[in-house]
């Protein structure tokens, strides 16, 4: 019923809600997937497996796949489907450039040891967990979870959310690398120092930590990835 107070138009746009909110909820789906490797860069997703196995509609998983097109996760191409996104070396320099933004400033205004330094710690243990196994994607996660735990330091629902998108854009390229041990093993030791300062309250000197350590990690990415990447 349209009263007084109801903005002209908005019950033919009551139906969109519930497909909306079901496209969201795929999207996450997905999103999670790309991020895990499920699907990898310059795959093909097909509507009709994705559908069936979700058991959603063609037009709710259309939805799904343009939000995530709009999160730079997903590409369509004319005449031949949705396909998980390749990302470009500009894109891989971009990702950085907003990392040391995020990062760095959320540990920096550290004072004292974090309440969250047990979660923070418990990621570094992780790692140390996947190199005695020799599990290296494994690794790669717990570096990501590592980060997405400094980041959580800022306290800031929108500074996560921001980080969600960029931890799964940077999952793809992680999957360009034809060798997971070789990038992230390195590293492991610097999460280590970083933990320390992060744990001795010191801000100041776990930012400049984490901005040399982001910097080398750009760097190397670069390197390895215009070996495997054309650029576009």
């Amino acid at each position: 019923m349209v009263t007084e107070d109801s903005p002209p138009g908005l019950e033919a746009d009551r139906g969109l809600l519930s497909r909306t909110s079901t496209a969201e909820r795929v999207a996450g789906v997905l999103r999670t997937r790309i991020a895990e490797g499920f699907f990898l860069p310059g795959g093909r997703l097909s509507e009709q497996d994705i559908g069936s196995a979700l058991g959603v509609s063609r037009n709710t998983l259309r939805e799904a796949f343009r939000l995530l097109t709009h999160e730079r996760l997903l590409v369509h191409e004319l005449n031949r489907g949705v396909f998980v996104r390749m990302p470009s070396v500009e894109d891989l320099r971009d990702i950085y450039r907003v990392r040391r933004i995020v990062e760095c400033a959320a540990v920096r205004e550290v004072t004292a040891k974090p309440a969250a330094y047990g979660r923070i710690a418990a990621t570094v243990a992780d790692g140390d967990r996947a190199v005695r196994q020799a599990r290296w994607q494994d690794l790669g996660t717990a570096n990501i979870r590592f980060h997405t735990e400094l980041v959580a330091l800022a306290g800031s629902e929108r500074v996560a959310e921001l980080m969600k998108g960029l931890t799964a854009e940077l999952r793809l390229v992680f999957h360009v690398m034809a060798d997971p041990r070789r990038f992230h093993e390195r590293y492991l030791p610097r999460n280590h120092e970083i933990l320390t300062a992060l744990g001795s309250g010191d801000g100041i000197r776990t930012a400049d930590l984490l901005s040399t350590y982001l910097d080398d990690a750009e760097a190397q990415l670069v390197e390895a990835y215009t070996e495997r990447v054309p650029r576009n």
